[in-house]
């Protein structure tokens, strides 16, 4: 708060926090205000606190709450407030706390907020409420605008590349989108949420896509979600939270440069636009020209993102939220035969930047554009509405030409030739789509207190409506190539379309929620109510297909809050998702498929406030998935069974330095039942057993800066196990090293600096290379 010297600003909060442990109580008052108080274990251990209660500033809040006790409450120099035994409170410091300056709740600390650094406390993907991520009973990681900046990720499967759990490159390099596979299961589809509401593909090649520079932080919940969010997969869902309107001016210019002609300018312009500071402002947009790696065909992107936040008074906030996105891309997507990358070749190994497609056909086209706002308003001290709504649309034009997984022989007599395994054959692929999206969320959110039970009861209706039309082909005509010499000849013919179809899929669900605090405990309940109509009209036959399903999904987890930070976690949750697959035996739709996790884990957050740590270890089943017998006839008799350990950690070891740890271990991810006897015991994506990744950088107090990272994939076998030998492990290297002075920052980031070459992955007898080293060097100033 601004203020004249001598003059002291006071904020006011309704804070209601009852008798427990003193340690326990200073967390739920932190909560409440948004203001840090710290204390070390061993000075609260065994002490209780009085109960407070009314519209009280934290320095009234805080004496109240320690009467009676030996512990004296002090401002520190942050804005927050430590607390200690009195006979350790500096002699300059009054036992009787002064009126004092206080952290308004715009600076502190919220789910959807700007963020310093790369610990977050709070979230709100896993119960849709403003949240400590302590008191949450499901797996969560968040990364940080700060930590995707310093790490240089330019796409969002590369700023996940550190967070447990996820594999970011399950099908080599791919310009067109973000693939990622979470806890074994493809987290791409259904699709991934902005802002808390679902991008939903239609397992098409029109996915909505989002933007580094436009993103304040993303949130991975590990798990089935369905109870909030509907149709997921079981694996868990990606949220990406987008740069709002902020109370204080921020004024930014970058430029970027880069290998493969990589040349990018963005700006970053936000503040308040009257005296009051009730209408808020920002605009987030960069233009880039650059090209592939290997081909050398465009790898251009424009972004632009206005908003605007109109805070009538202290109770109501409305924020609009737009974005535009224009992608010229030529498709880095594409593989090799085994022989030649994962096996021997006489002619030698494929290079990675070897590009077999056609140039003057291969391209990658997407425009989406999106238009939404987020109403926030608090009726009381007990109710609080929110809604959340958006509108989208987005147009694919997509064709590439992919080579076979065999080669050409050219000389049957001698099977042996190396002429027989360097010529590949080629086909011709494309699929024009667009889409509509309408997504709604309303919510009602109550606090109340019965006993010395406190409730956050949310309640929820959500809805959403897509069309899709798409018009696919993968056959054609177009001449063989020399795997080894490329000559390109643009002579493709594409066949006529095997897909050419509308789906429209509309999806209404009921949702109910209570979290639960006693003591130094918290439960967490829900449950949800889903029915879902989707409709497929065949342009190719004229036919009709019209599917309903109604699904119930449940949630519960139980957290203890010790003390000393330590709070270990149980829960069950589950997903559903459901499927257009005819049973051909009833002639009605197949049951949706299913998902359900059990878990348990212990989160360690020292009350420092720097650091975090938590372990999990989970049962996950994907169920009633189809498969096929030996007739090719569609069975609901599929289950996948996904075991694993989870580690995370994020501390500072010392002064100005930062250090993210990750590793999973997978020692099950095997199909369980199946249709297809051949199936059962193997695995269905490729899940490698150990997965590790270490980030940590150091700033100077020169304002130099350096940061350097591992990430380790295992070895596994490829995508259903088809891969002829074992796919091999692989480590990744990124390096940083910047310079910050007055108003400028200064970063060089370099992705694979070793500039490795590995496979990500292999499948019926193809295999696709990871990313190359990228070097990005980026200039910002900020005015």
């Amino acid at each position: 708060m601004a203020q004249t010297p001598g003059q002291a600003a006071v904020q006011v909060f309704e804070v209601k926090v009852p008798a427990q442990p003193v340690a326990t109580a200073l967390n739920e008052l932190s909560r409440q205000t948004g203001v840090q108080v710290f204390a070390a274990g061993d000075v609260v251990a065994g002490v209780g606190s009085q109960p407070v209660s009314g519209r009280l500033t934290v320095a009234q809040a805080l004496e109240t709450m320690l009467a009676g006790t030996a512990l004296r409450a002090t401002r520190t120099e942050n804005g927050g407030y430590a607390v200690r035994r009195a006979a350790d409170v500096p002699a300059s410091s009054s036992s009787t706390l002064p009126t004092v300056t206080v952290l308004a709740e715009g600076e502190a600390e919220t789910a959807s907020g700007p963020l310093k650094g790369y610990v977050a406390k709070r979230n709100a993907v896993g119960t849709k409420t403003d949240t400590p991520i302590i008191e949450t009973p499901q797996s969560i990681s968040v990364v940080t605008s700060d930590f995707i900046e310093a790490t240089g990720a330019l796409r969002l499967k590369d700023a996940l590349a550190y967070t447990p759990g996820i594999n970011v490159s399950p099908w080599g390099a791919d310009s067109r989108f973000d693939w990622t596979i979470i806890r074994g299961f493809d987290a791409q589809t259904p699709g991934y949420y902005l802002d808390g509401l679902q991008l939903r593909n239609n397992n098409g090649w029109a996915v909505w896509q989002t933007e580094n520079y436009g993103t304040e932080r993303i949130e991975v919940l590990r798990g089935p979600s369905s109870v909030l969010y509907g149709q997921t997969g079981p694996g868990g869902m990606i949220n990406v939270v987008s740069k709002r309107p902020t109370e204080e001016p921020l004024r930014e210019l970058q430029v970027q440069l880069g290998d493969n002609s990589r040349r990018q300018v963005a700006g970053d312009f936000s503040g308040p636009l009257d005296e009051q500071g009730k209408v808020l402002y920002r605009i987030t947009g960069l233009v880039r020209d650059a090209k592939l790696d290997a081909s050398g065909l465009p790898n251009d992107r424009t972004y632009i993102a206005p908003s605007l936040t109109w805070k009538p008074s202290s109770d109501t906030s409305l924020t609009l939220l737009s974005h535009y996105l224009r992608i010229r891309d030529g498709s880095s997507y594409g593989s090799f035969p085994e022989v030649g990358t994962l096996l021997p070749n006489p002619n030698g190994k494929f290079s990675p930047k070897t590009y077999v497609g056609e140039p003057g056909f291969d391209h990658f086209n997407q425009d989406q554009w999106m238009v939404g706002y987020m109403l926030d308003h608090r009726v009381n001290d007990t109710w609080t509405l929110r809604q959340n709504v958006r509108y989208g649309s987005i147009k694919v034009d997509y064709r590439q030409v992919y080579n076979a997984s065999n080669f050409v022989t050219v000389n049957p007599d001698v099977p042996s030739d190396p002429a027989n395994f360097r010529t590949l054959s080629r086909f011709p692929f494309g699929s024009k789509e667009s889409a509509r999206l309408f997504t709604i969320d309303n919510q009602a959110q109550a606090k109340f207190k019965l006993g010395d039970w406190q409730h956050t009861f949310l309640f929820g209706v959500d809805y959403q409506r897509s069309r899709n039309y798409q018009r696919t082909y993968n056959a054609g005509t177009v001449s063989n190539i020399d795997g080894y010499n490329p000559v390109y000849t643009n002579d493709v013919v594409p066949l006529d379309p095997w897909f050419d179809a509308k789906t429209s899929l509309e999806q209404t669900g009921f949702y109910l929620q209570d979290q639960i605090k006693w003591g130094n405990w918290v439960a967490t309940l829900g449950g949800r109510y889903d029915t879902a109509t989707a409709r497929l009209n065949n342009y190719l036959d004229g036919s009709t297909t019209r599917i309903t399903d109604h699904k119930f999904t449940s949630r519960a987890g139980l957290v203890y809050l010790h003390p000393s930070g330590w709070a270990p976690y149980i829960s069950y949750s589950e997903s559903f998702s459901p499927t257009v697959t005819i049973d051909p035996e009833t002639s009605k739709p197949l049951k949706p498929e299913t998902g359900r996790q059990y878990e348990a884990g212990v989160r360690y957050q020292p009350l420092d406030g720097k650091s975090k740590y938590s372990a999990a270890i989970f049962d996950l089943r994907r169920q009633n998935y189809i498969t096929y017998n030996s007739t090719y006839q569609p069975k609901q008799t599929g289950e996948i069974l996904v075991r694993g350990l989870e580690l995370e950690a994020a501390f500072q070891p010392v002064k100005n330095m930062n250090v993210i740890a990750a590793y999973t271990y997978t020692p099950k991810a095997v199909v369980t039942a199946s249709s297809t006897a051949s199936e059962i015991g193997k695995q269905m994506q490729a899940v490698s057993r150990n997965q590790l990744s270490v980030w940590t950088d150091y700033r100077f107090d020169s304002g130099i800066k350096v940061g350097l990272g591992a990430r380790f994939m295992g070895s596994n076998h490829g995508y259903q196990e088809s891969a002829a030998a074992k796919v091999p492990s692989y480590t990744l290297i990124d390096a940083l090293v910047g310079y910050d002075f007055q108003r400028w920052s200064l970063a060089l980031n370099v992705r694979n600096l070793t500039n490795k070459t590995y496979i990500s992955n292999c499948s019926s007898g193809s295999c696709r290379y990871g990313e190359l080293r990228k070097v990005v060097a980026t200039a910002t100033y900020r005015f």
